[in-house]
């Protein structure tokens, strides 16, 4: 996906169904998959390949001492990370929420200077962080173009994992640009992409702030940004299928959401996003507690769901498909990690599944382009859990009408095509864009070696 593109119509939060219909669930199979998990070695024929995505996350002790801080402390231990310390200074904020403005004390840190290996058209970061009541993070971007000049700092979000009275409403800051590149919600874009202008290095700047006279810190253990040079492509070439395995995970519909707290992206129709992220945080064993959802309708299911609704929406995109958000709302349960990236094909994605890592994926697709959805989308997040013997894709849809209704397989090359497309056609006829093979991958932050292999050949550490 080329800067050029506007804000990316892929709007991962408003499921746009074209037709409700569902396909009947299938049985799970009887017998686990033979697969090892003590050891994942690459597929056949998977190499490095073309330089389309970087990665760069900070998330070691060495990472955090690495940056300049001013007025934050890093924490050893088995997972390192950032706090206040003495406080820098103080600042006002006034929230366009709710129109309220007040004192925080805050702290920075700004990461050394990445050049990434892929001269850039996009870049999406990603954070993991705890914010107890009283505080909140501020993530920025401040780039150098490939002609030698910079950018100005770019807020890439504003965010606190509550919403009581002592937090700010999390945010995605809209008008940014300097005419070169802008903000567009998630992403960081390179206007004119033809223009040859590209995106060289960045730093990332944290500020931690919490209520003026407190001892109350953000703790903050990965910090990152993934940045892209995705080639404008309506299909991509076919894959091999490598080793079928499928993962037991949770399966959570949206639809039984419809019409349940509105104020919340109007309902559950829209939830694919964080229907998806708690679908995966369920499966690695975390989910909030009775108290966490007291404040849900008791005569609403799965009230896990509007649980993670309410704590992925973006007050200013309005929505809660904000793509870095959901990841930052994994992350809040103990000891999960979590980031926003881009994959370079469904090969890679097989890795991660046979190491027991599912996916959770973006797409957009005309109703007769995947067969046996039932509906067509301009923007969709659905979970990868597995592959068939034969390498179809089976996947946990939240556009589905019930719990039951969820697991559906996918024929691998359509599937395949939707989702790693940088182009495609709209219902209209018009060329409307695609994601390019982004993601969200959740995982324990001590992963097992397999685990940790997997990542690694994705290029996330």
């Amino acid at each position: 996906m080329t800067g050029s593109t506007p804000r990316r119509a892929v709007l991962a939060a408003a499921l746009a169904v074209a037709g409700t219909a569902a396909a009947p669930a299938a049985a799970l199979p009887r017998t686990a998959d033979a697969s090892r998990t003590d050891g994942v070695p690459l597929p056949h024929g998977h190499g490095s390949g073309p330089g389309l995505v970087d990665n760069r996350f900070w998330s070691t002790y060495a990472d955090w001492r690495s940056g300049t801080g001013a007025g934050t402390r890093v924490l050893a231990g088995r997972r390192p990370g950032l706090v206040i310390d003495a406080p820098a200074g103080r600042t006002d904020y006034r929230d366009p929420h709710t129109g309220t403005t007040a004192t925080w004390e805050y702290a920075t840190w700004t990461s050394p200077r990445h050049t990434s290996t892929v001269p850039a058209t996009e870049a999406i970061a990603s954070w993991n962080a705890q914010t107890p009541a009283g505080t909140w993070i501020a993530v920025e971007l401040s780039g150098r173009y490939s002609d030698g000049t910079d950018t100005p700092w770019y807020v890439l979000g504003r965010w606190a994992s509550g919403d009581g009275d002592t937090d700010i409403r999390r945010t995605s800051v809209d008008g940014q640009g300097d005419g070169r590149s802008s903000v567009r919600t998630d992403t960081f874009s390179i206007d004119d992409a033809a223009s040859g202008l590209r995106l060289a290095s960045y730093r990332l700047r944290l500020t931690l702030h919490r209520t003026p006279g407190t001892r109350a810190t953000p703790t903050v253990t990965r910090i990152g940004a993934m940045a892209s040079d995705i080639p404008d492509r309506f299909s991509v070439p076919a894959s091999q299928p490598g080793q079928g395995r499928e993962l037991v995970v949770p399966r959570y519909s949206q639809n039984t959401h419809i019409g349940q707290y509105p104020e919340y992206d109007n309902g559950g129709e829209a939830w694919c996003s964080p229907t998806s992220s708690q679908m995966i945080i369920e499966y690695w064993g975390r989910g909030p507690t009775a108290q966490d959802l007291a404040w849900v309708d008791p005569a609403f299911a799965d009230p896990q769901v509007c649980h993670a609704a309410r704590h992925t929406f973006d007050h200013q995109y309005d929505g809660c498909g904000n793509w870095p958000f959901n990841a930052a709302y994994a992350a809040t349960y103990d000891d999960l990690s979590a980031v926003v990236t881009r994959l370079r094909s469904l090969t890679e994605l097989e890795l991660l599944v046979r190491a027991g890592i599912p996916v959770i994926t973006s797409q957009s697709f005309l109703k007769e382009e995947l067969t046996g959805a039932g509906y067509g989308t301009a923007g969709h997040l659905m979970t990868v859990i597995g592959f068939t013997a034969e390498g179809d894709v089976i996947a946990n849809d939240p556009a589905s009408p019930s719990n039951d209704a969820v697991r559906r397989v996918y024929r691998r090359r359509e599937w395949e095509n939707i989702w790693l497309r940088t182009k495609r056609y709209n219902a209209s006829g018009k060329v409307a864009s695609g994601t390019g093979g982004v993601c969200y991958l959740y995982w324990p932050a001590h992963p097992t070696t397999a685990q940790r292999q997997a990542l690694a050949a994705v290029g996330v550490r």
